[in-house]
């Protein structure tokens, strides 16, 4: 079993050390002074649950490690159309694609069945660029509960959580999605199988949708936002209304609002994802996180004036970055 991680950054450099320390033949893709330390001296992973450094093989340039069994994508989804020259060496015909990312994926509606079956999100899938680059009959869904921090050069400060649900966009249990599993679990991490991923996309859905763009408005962390009365009565109405959008393509996470909202004021002084994005004038990940929900409403005739008065004025904010 051959596994490239494609973005080793803090979540894929993780991952693949953690494959490789569970006897995996993992390779990295990586680059700049991330990639020089890693070839100098292997992933260096600082946790609560133990040091750990893992020799892995990593380059920048994908034809060197060529065809392989899984390819974790470890990118942000925004760069998923523009991946095609980097990810076409890793593919021959069976290789299967773990795709790691927040928010609604391109694949969403494939397989489901229903009223919108094979349905394309425009929002994260724009005249099906992603489709393109990354076939649906390759996907296998991932959602992270797993806080990692690139503390330098080659070194992964983990923070907490080490689960990582996968699934097939059709609720099948696969000996595919079973072999990647126990890859991950003999290399420490816990990966189960879900049938209904779907559900796992929504309950994490339903904190990003709301904390990450009021986190980059308000250059707020998530406790911050937890406490301010107005920011948590906005963070609130925005859950219910992603609740009630998922319900109207099927799906009826049990999660209540108060326990959401509870949770992330425990979480403390944390900068969401988004708001780090900011900070460092990258591309912030808002189609995927938060117009696509904006669509899917749309798509179902479900009221949604607070996601989509929060969204116009991120999608504005978005406009600036990298501009400077």
């Amino acid at each position: 079993m051959r596994v490239a991680v494609l973005g080793a950054g803090a979540i894929g450099a993780y991952v693949g050390a953690a494959l490789h320390r569970g006897g995996t033949d993992v390779h990295l893709i990586a680059r700049g002074p991330h990639l020089d330390a890693i070839r100098a001296n292997g992933v260096k992973v600082l946790s609560p649950r133990g040091d750990f450094v893992a020799m892995t093989p990593a380059t920048d340039d994908p034809a060197e490690v060529g065809p392989v069994d899984y390819v974790f994508l470890g990118l942000k989804a925004n760069s998923y159309a523009s991946c095609g020259p980097l990810i076409e060496p890793l593919l021959h015909a069976t290789t299967t694609v773990v795709a790691a990312q927040n928010g609604i994926p391109w694949w969403y509606f494939h397989g489901l069945k229903g009223p919108y079956e094979g349905r394309r999100i425009e929002s994260v899938d724009p005249d099906g660029e992603v489709t393109r680059v990354l076939p649906l009959e390759r996907a296998v869904g991932c959602v992270v509960y797993c806080s990692t921090e690139i503390e330098g050069p080659g070194l992964i400060r983990h923070l907490e959580g080490t689960r990582f649900s996968i699934g097939e966009p059709d609720g099948t249990t696969s000996d595919r999605c079973l072999e990647f599993s126990a890859a991950m679990v003999a290399g420490g991490l816990k990966c189960p199988v879900e049938t209904d991923i779907r559900n796992d996309i929504w309950i994490k859905l339903l904190g990003n949708a709301a904390f990450n763009p009021i986190s980059a408005l308000a250059r707020a962390t998530m406790v911050e936002i937890a406490r301010h009365h107005g920011t948590r009565a906005t963070v609130r109405l925005m859950m219910e209304e992603t609740l009630a959008i998922a319900a109207a393509v099927g799906c009826h996470p049990a999660i209540s609002v108060d326990k959401r909202l509870d949770g992330a004021q425990r979480v403390g002084a944390h900068k969401t994802s988004m708001l780090q994005d900011l900070e460092k004038d990258k591309p912030l990940e808002l189609d995927v996180i938060l117009a696509a929900v904006v669509e899917l409403a749309d798509l179902t005739n479900t009221p949604a004036p607070t996601l989509k008065a929060v969204h116009a004025v991120t999608d504005l904010l978005s406009t600036k970055v990298g501009t400077a």
